[in-house]
């Protein structure tokens, strides 16, 4: 069984673990390694839980401390071409990232190594697919592993077809809810800034999350986690009451809806979640 734990999930820094028991991945590195270590030992964890980390974009609250994590902890950085030569020459990255990047295939699943003691069809299935939001490169991930198929999507202007395609296809998501159109639009953001956040490039409403769950949703779906909450456009109350209410409008039969079916969470912004069972 995998389990699944967010280490923080906003603009104040993003940083999920994904582990099936023996071993582990990490996506994003936007907590110091200090905290890493801190939120792993509450959950009996060590820094030898995960073998390896995936980059979703090189935005700051993404890979702040991934240079820190190349230094201290040498694991190996997978992500596409373009976001390594970004890393490469990024201010927070350039100087320790070097021997740690690995270019995932375009594509095509890969499947990640994670120790000698660990056989090949016990390592995670990793596909990345590009979504549109103002970094250089930003992409999800659709993970195979144990069993279990996994999706991730944060910080994306809209879904893609690709996108749907996979989450149609997951156990559990993992899907950005990032504002609340009323509160961004009477908000004190500048026209510049709600311009950019709303047009297409920027992050998903809760509007367009509830719209994207009724597309992918599927009897097989077992868990929606609502991650990189606004700290001022949004609530999770909010979040989850347009995601729940998205789920409701999905009948399966004998007056039962999807959402008695799925699990459903707002994860927290800028403290640890619980770890879950997936």
């Amino acid at each position: 069984m995998l389990r699944f734990l967010s280490l923080s999930s906003g603009s104040c820094g993003n940083c999920y673990f994904l582990s099936d028991g023996k071993a582990g991945l990490l996506i994003d590195a936007g907590v110091s390694v200090r905290r890493l270590k801190r939120i792993l030992l509450e959950h009996n964890l060590g820094l030898d839980s995960f073998q390896a980390i995936l980059v979703t974009h090189d935005h700051l609250d993404h890979i702040r401390h991934l240079g820190s994590y190349c230094k201290h902890l040498r694991k190996p950085v997978y992500t596409t071409g373009d976001l390594r030569i970004a890393l490469l020459n990024h201010t927070f990255t350039m100087d320790y990232i070097g021997g740690c990047c690995i270019d995932l295939p375009e594509g095509s699943a890969y499947r990640i190594p994670l120790g000698e003691d660990i056989p090949e069809d016990g390592c995670p299935s990793v596909r990345y697919f590009v979504v549109p939001h103002d970094a250089t490169q930003t992409v999800g991930y659709f993970i195979e592993w144990g069993g279990h198929r996994f999706f991730l999507m944060t910080d994306a202007g809209r879904v893609t077809d690709e996108a749907l395609s996979f989450a149609c296809k997951a156990d559990s998501v993992v899907i950005e809810s990032n504002y609340d159109p009323g509160m961004l639009i009477g908000g004190p953001y500048t026209h510049e800034l709600k311009m950019r956040i709303c047009q297409g490039y920027g992050h998903l409403s809760n509007d367009e999350c509830a719209s994207a769950i009724t597309m992918f949703w599927h009897p097989g779906l077992k868990n929606i986690f609502l991650c990189h909450l606004s700290e001022n456009n949004n609530t999770p109350d909010l979040a989850f009451a347009a995601a729940a209410d998205a789920l409701k409008s999905i009948p399966v039969g004998n007056g039962v809806t999807a959402k008695d079916l799925t699990y459903l969470q707002a994860l927290p912004r800028s403290r640890p979640s619980a770890l879950f069972d997936l």
